[in-house]
């Protein structure tokens, strides 16, 4: 078991910059990556940025890449989203999440065992 807690988020003008975090708790030793994703009111939820929890190596949406920054620190088992230059379709609650264990298939599109319950960004135009 994985327990994800986020903080962070709220309101910001367009242009304005935000950070958002996520600390794991519990089997944190089994991680194989995390990732944040993004739900926007009447849209499906979508992939933002991922990390591998050993190594360090990320990947980003093409919507956020140059503007989002994922980066963690494992010995606080934390990850963090520095998000610049945010944008009005960037608002949306902004979800943590891990997955345990090898995957072959690229981060956005891993099977996430464990989930945050979300925070929200607000991006005002």
């Amino acid at each position: 078991q994985v327990q994800l807690v986020e903080s962070g988020g709220g309101l910001v003008q367009a242009g304005g910059s935000l950070s958002v975090s996520c600390a794991a708790s519990g089997h944190t030793l089994s991680i194989y990556v995390m990732g944040w994703f993004r739900q926007a009111p009447g849209k499906d939820r979508e992939f933002v940025a991922a990390i591998r929890w050993s190594g360090g190596t990320t990947s980003y949406s093409d919507s956020v890449k140059g503007r989002f920054t994922i980066s963690r620190v494992n010995a606080k088992n934390t990850m963090y989203l520095q998000m610049n230059s945010l944008k009005p379709e960037d608002t949306a609650v902004y979800y943590c999440a891990a997955r345990l264990g090898y995957s072959a298939h690229a981060m956005g599109n891993m099977t996430y065992n464990y989930w945050g319950q979300g925070t929200q960004v607000t991006v005002s135009s």
